[in-house]
């Protein structure tokens, strides 16, 4: 896209009377700029994962911010091996590099380790977060990514009640409803509400959508690629971040986690990040996937596998989110548990 289709772009499009969640592809975040610049009107909060938010213009032209999740310095990417074919009949084979594999078995062994914590009907899933977020100015091309900040969001765990999230700097809702509007009355406390979400799926899961999900990692991804079809830029990139939408700000039952681990490490392009940083300043190793120029990051502990926040990096010319070697977007998650009421931060957190 050139200046002058920028410039037309930012006077055609008015500006969002406050920063708003999208409201149905919050998941297509890691370069899809372009894609994303026709969510920019006002909408009510939903249900979602971390993704696309607009923001007020600025001089010279329209805004657009990501919410995005990984963080530091650029790591180094082991060499890549040569990768197999998605898929070869019912069968999908290892398709990433053997030291991708490899990370991602022990990721997912952690995670099928871990306690469930089966929240019941009438509860929330919390998660609480770093994030930072990438502007584009679509006028001049000039990006920037403003300090890490918190994000707290309570989720209804089976999708039927009304959640609540909190994030530092973002303009809330205000008294003014419209016809129709069935939100319950503003919050006091600086929340905004989120939507129930109706019709949990691949795009908007619930504990209890996942809890449905097959734990063959096979037969996950083939469900993967079947419903996201002729989404993203490409089936595997869109796969890729599927996954890391399912995983990100949500809470799956320990089985359903390691298979979308399991099922990750059969991506081709799936690579490894020597040393990456989260949105908190915690190092780690990463697995990553390159698309449109920009690599997204999923960082764990070295150690002990635990999953720390997501990085993106762009390592191509020509990104809209900057040169290569930017980090366009990186966040941490500090805390996930499952809570009696939205909006009420629990005492213990676990990770």
């Amino acid at each position: 896209m050139n200046e002058h289709e920028r410039a037309e772009l930012a006077r055609l499009l008015p500006p969002p009377a406050r920063p708003e969640l999208s409201a149905d592809r919050h998941r297509l975040l890691r370069g899809h700029l372009m894609s994303e610049i026709r969510e920019t009107k006002p909408a009510r909060v939903r249900r979602g994962k971390l993704g696309w938010v607009a923001v007020p213009a600025l001089a010279g032209g329209l805004a657009l911010a990501v919410v995005l999740t990984a963080g530091g310095s650029e790591g180094s990417p082991q060499k890549q091996q040569q990768v197999q074919s998605r898929t070869t009949g019912d069968t999908t084979l290892n398709a990433a590099p053997a030291a991708a594999v490899q990370l991602l078995t022990q990721v997912a062994d952690t995670a099928a380790g871990k306690p469930d914590l089966k929240p019941g009907k009438n509860q929330f899933v919390y998660v609480d977060s770093l994030v930072s977020f990438a502007t584009v100015n679509l006028a001049t091309g000039e990006s920037s990514i403003d300090k890490p900040h918190r994000r707290q969001i309570w989720l209804s765990a089976d999708g039927s009640q009304w959640g609540v999230l909190k994030e530092e700097g973002r303009s809330h809702e205000t008294g003014e409803r419209k016809p129709g509007d069935t939100r319950p009355a503003p919050r006091t406390d600086g929340g905004e509400w989120v939507d129930p979400t109706t019709k949990p799926s691949l795009n908007a899961p619930t504990y209890a959508y996942l809890a449905g999900l097959p734990t063959d990692p096979d037969a996950l991804l083939k469900k993967i690629y079947t419903e996201t079809e002729g989404q993203g830029r490409t089936p595997d990139q869109e796969a890729f971040t599927t996954i890391g939408d399912l995983l990100r700000e949500q809470l799956a039952p320990p089985a359903v986690s390691a298979a979308l681990y399991r099922a990750a490490a059969k991506i081709p392009g799936v690579t490894v990040i020597d040393d990456s940083v989260d949105a908190s300043g915690r190092h780690g190793v990463a697995v990553a996937h390159v698309d449109g120029g920009v690599r997204s990051e999923w960082i764990f502990d070295p150690k002990t596998h635990e999953f720390l926040g997501e990085r993106l990096v762009v390592v191509g010319e020509g990104s809209d989110l900057g040169k290569p070697g930017t980090v366009s977007g990186h966040s941490a998650v500090l805390g996930r548990t499952v809570t009696a009421q939205a909006g009420e931060e629990p005492k213990q957190k676990n990770a």
